[in-house]
């Protein structure tokens, strides 16, 4: 006669014939899942997904509200070297020995053969951006009210404003127009400036910085001249810098 087999119950505890007393001890593995749950509740909320931000496409300045003088505006005299028409004077040539203070371009005569408009414009970004930093050097502010001034000016809007007044002005040659609408044509994917501002005020100030751009490879005495006109201020700065008084 077959002796009777042990039955496995779903707990995984050994069930034994009971006239059998050699099998008491319990399974020590089982593959049921013994972790404790959370009990079951329908009601059960969870929190919200955070909504992405949406970006406000529509410009947030009006070029025609902006005033390039409110812009430039410093606790500063105004510069007295400079002649009605915005020329270096003689003295403003040099400074501590130097001729100028921006570093020298590459030596290209004809910029617009060797680089296109979206180089000329990468160039031309920096140097309008340090005119911005050396202008408001003086007085000394902390780094928070420097980028405060800075960003202003360098954004496009400002930029625009500042090309606005050039062309009010009749300021620029034929030249110098000819590489504005050379710049406007300047290609660039979508970015959050772009939306902000518009692709016309986007577009115009990538034209002034070619044209910054160029005439930095060309002519720095001419790029100084707009500069000046537009009310950036000339040379290392309009204050002189206090010496150091004697320990003695």
């Amino acid at each position: 006669m077959a002796a009777a087999l042990p039955r496995l119950s779903l707990s995984g505890t050994l069930l034994v014939h009971p006239n059998r007393k050699t099998l008491t001890a319990a399974l020590t593995t089982s593959s049921v899942d013994t972790k404790q749950r959370l009990p079951y509740n329908p009601h059960r909320t969870y929190p919200a997904k955070p909504q992405k931000p949406q970006l406000d496409l529509t410009p947030t300045l009006s070029t025609s509200s902006i005033s390039v003088s409110d812009l430039l505006k410093r606790a500063t005299p105004a510069p007295s070297s400079t002649t009605a028409k915005g020329t270096l004077c003689e003295s403003e040539m040099t400074y501590l020995g130097y001729e100028r203070w921006l570093p020298s371009p590459p030596k290209v005569e004809k910029p617009r053969s060797v680089f296109n408009a979206a180089s000329l414009a990468y160039i031309g970004d920096c140097i309008y951006e340090l005119y911005a930093r050396r202008h408001f050097l003086f007085p000394p502010l902390n780094i928070e009210e420097y980028n405060d001034r800075v960003t202003a000016v360098v954004r496009c809007e400002a930029q625009d404003a500042m090309l606005q007044k050039l062309i009010n002005d009749d300021f620029l040659s034929e030249q110098e127009r000819d590489v504005l609408r050379w710049g406007k044509n300047v290609g660039s994917s979508k970015t959050r400036t772009k939306k902000r501002a518009g692709v016309a005020v986007y577009n115009r100030a990538s034209s002034l910085e070619t044209l910054v751009g160029f005439l930095y490879l060309t002519n720095v005495e001419r790029l100084e001249e707009i500069m000046l006109m537009l009310g950036f201020c000339s040379g290392a700065s309009d204050q002189s810098i206090p010496k150091e008084e004697d320990s003695n």
